[in-house]
């Protein structure tokens, strides 16, 4: 069961950072084209981005029952913890930001870059 967990959790992380990094790259160019192919492309993987998150916190969790339960948690887990947190705080922002062009680009920036901080955290933990 564990490595069909460890499966999942990797792919709603690769789900929530890697959408990142792709409608990153995908809505600059989609400007000229107004607003309406934009949003769309938002609300698409906003629809996606955001039940990934929480199958990777669950899934998450549940690794953390079947390794370390009855044991000290590994202290890299608990900052691990906190990128997860800062980067939906992030992108939160990002996803409030109505037109606000600061809030928009820091939003992003910090969802993505402590989204990757995160992940690279998980492999370290994992290795």
């Amino acid at each position: 069961m564990e490595p069909f967990v460890l499966f999942l959790h990797i792919v709603a992380a690769s789900v929530w950072v890697g959408g990142q990094i792709v409608v990153g790259g995908i809505a600059p160019r989609m400007r000229p084209l107004g607003d309406g192919p934009t949003k769309a492309l938002a609300n698409g993987f906003k629809t996606v981005a955001w039940p990934a998150l929480g199958l990777s916190v669950l899934t998450g969790m549940g690794l953390i029952l079947m390794n370390v339960l009855g044991s000290d948690a590994h202290p890299l887990f608990e900052v691990k913890m906190l990128f997860v947190l800062l980067s939906a705080a992030g992108a939160l922002v990002h996803q409030t930001a109505k037109g606000n062009k600061a809030r928009l680009a820091a939003g992003g920036a910090v969802g993505l870059l402590f989204g990757l901080a995160a992940m690279y955290a998980g492999v370290l933990l994992a290795g």
